[in-house]
C-alpha cells in the first residue's frame, strides 16, 4: 500500500465517521424533538429572517426550493410554521413562524453536537476560518456544491442535481419523503 492510499483511506473513514456522527445527532433530534435537522434548519432560519418568501429560505438554507416546500408542508401541518401573504406585495407569500414553533425553537438544541460547538467556540477565529474553508474544498472537491445540504441522508436512487424533483425515493410516501 503506498503512502498516497494509505492516506486516501484515512481520509473516507474521517469523512464517513462525520457521516455517522451527524447522523447520530439528526436521529437524537428527530426522537426528542420529533424534527428533522433540515425542518429546524427551516423554522430557525425562517425565525432569523422575519417572514421570509419561501426563495429566499431555500437559498438561505441552502436547499432547493421544492425540497424547502415539502418541509414547510409538515411543519404547517403541526401547525410550527403559516404561509401567509405579504403585506407589501399581495401576489407573494411568506412564511411566519408560529407560538407553538418559537416554543419549539426555544427548547430545540443547535444542530451541532453540544461537545463539537464547545470545542469550536474555543478554537481561534482563524482556526473556525481555516476548518470552513476546508471543509467548503473537500465538498468543492466532492463535485458538491449543487447538492442540497439537507442534513438527514436520502436513501433511494442516485441522481444529479438538476434532477432531484423528478426522481423520489421509492419509499417516499405520497405526502413526501419522511426525510426532510
Amino acid at each position: 500500500m503506498t503512502a498516497s492510499s494509505e492516506v486516501e483511506d484515512h481520509i473516507v473513514a474521517s469523512i464517513r465517521r462525520i457521516i455517522r456522527a451527524i447522523d447520530l445527532q439528526s436521529r437524537r433530534l428527530v426522537d426528542r424533538f420529533k424534527l428533522t435537522g433540515p425542518q429546524l434548519a427551516t423554522m430557525r432560519e425562517a425565525q432569523k429572517l422575519g417572514d421570509p418568501t419561501i426563495s429566499a429560505l431555500a437559498r438561505a438554507v441552502h436547499l432547493s426550493q421544492p425540497t424547502v416546500s415539502g418541509i414547510l408542508n409538515r411543519l404547517e401541518r403541526r401547525g410550527l410554521v403559516e404561509r401567509r401573504r405579504s403585506e407589501g406585495d399581495r401576489r407573494s407569500v411568506v412564511i411566519r413562524v408560529t407560538e407553538e414553533g418559537e416554543r419549539v425553537l426555544d427548547e430545540a438544541p443547535s444542530l451541532l453536537q453540544e461537545r463539537f460547538r464547545a470545542e469550536l467556540a474555543r478554537l481561534e477565529d482563524w482556526e473556525r476560518h481555516w476548518m470552513l474553508a476546508a471543509l467548503e474544498r473537500i465538498a468543492s472537491m466532492m463535485d458538491a456544491e449543487g447538492i442540497d445540504a439537507a442534513a438527514i441522508l436520502e436513501t433511494g436512487p442516485v441522481t444529479s442535481p438538476g434532477d432531484e424533483a423528478a426522481a423520489a425515493p421509492p419509499s417516499a410516501s405520497p405526502e413526501g419523503p419522511a426525510i426532510t
